[in-house]
């Protein structure tokens, strides 16, 4: 136990030495101008500018705007993707419909949607919630299909030799134990939710992070272009950090347990 929690901390150590070696990197070739504060401001620079931003309010407004579209759309695509991959997996007429479309869409790169999407829904939040709601559906619905179909079928038959109905097995069977893998879906799904609302913002406008970087870009404001990157960067480590700890506080819900 001992040896375990002294191999964690040793490697928090060492992923915090490499984040400082790259701050230092940072700010030591920033202050010796190996490049210019237009292509690469000063990292204490950027800090400031990322207070400043903090400070007046429209950072974590535009934050705030993206998280939300980032949760409704992987919100919307989970009470699809989840019911309509059991239902794949338990109907094969479902599957035989389904399978071709998903076979098809699922590659394809999503933000080439946007403008679609845009046309038919505006620029503000309705097309952004549902552009990440088509990117997160297919890891969704795939990884909760691939769960329900590997169901060890004798529990299938010994719940129906005891008289258990279809909505028992779902809610008793079926979802508790599909549920590690559904959980390890949710958790690819994350952050394609936040690439997606991020790329939509910058391409499409509409508020939101995205947005406001593009629009710090096109007038030079470099130190405000990197305060936002950071906070993405943040934002997307501290969510999949909570997924992690989630799962490890319910180890059933880990993949192979």
């Amino acid at each position: 136990m001992m040896e375990k929690v002294a191999s964690k901390r040793g490697l928090q150590l060492r992923s915090l030495i490499s984040v400082l070696t790259i701050v230092a990197v940072w700010e030591a070739a920033a202050r010796a101008g190996l490049a210019s504060p237009l292509f690469l401001p000063a990292f204490t620079k950027v800090l400031g500018e990322w207070w400043s931003v903090c400070a007046d309010g429209s950072l974590p407004g535009d934050l705030f705007t993206s998280l939300f579209r980032a949760a409704a759309g992987l919100l919307l695509a989970t009470s699809i993707g989840v019911p309509l991959g059991i239902a794949m997996a338990r109907n094969r007429l479902l599957h035989w419909m389904f399978d071709p479309v998903i076979a098809l869409a699922f590659p394809s790169p999503k933000i080439a949607f946007l403008p679609i999407f845009i046309l038919w829904f505006g620029i503000y939040s309705i097309s952004k919630i549902l552009l990440v709601a088509f990117a997160c559906v297919f890891p969704i619905l795939i990884g909760t299909f691939a769960a329900a179909s590997a169901l060890n079928r004798v529990w299938i038959w010994s719940a129906y030799s005891l008289g258990t109905s279809n909505f028992a097995l779902l809610f008793r069977i079926v979802l508790p134990a599909a549920w590690p893998r559904i959980f390890a879906a949710l958790r690819v799904a994350l952050p394609v939710s936040l690439i997606t609302t991020f790329t939509a913002e910058m391409v499409g406008g509409g508020g939101g992070m995205g947005a406001t970087l593009m629009y710090s870009q096109r007038f030079f404001e470099s130190p405000t272009v990197f305060a936002y990157i950071l906070t993405m960067l943040a934002v997307g480590l501290l969510l999949d950090f909570i997924m992690l700890r989630i799962q490890q506080a319910f180890p059933a819900w880990s993949p192979g347990q």
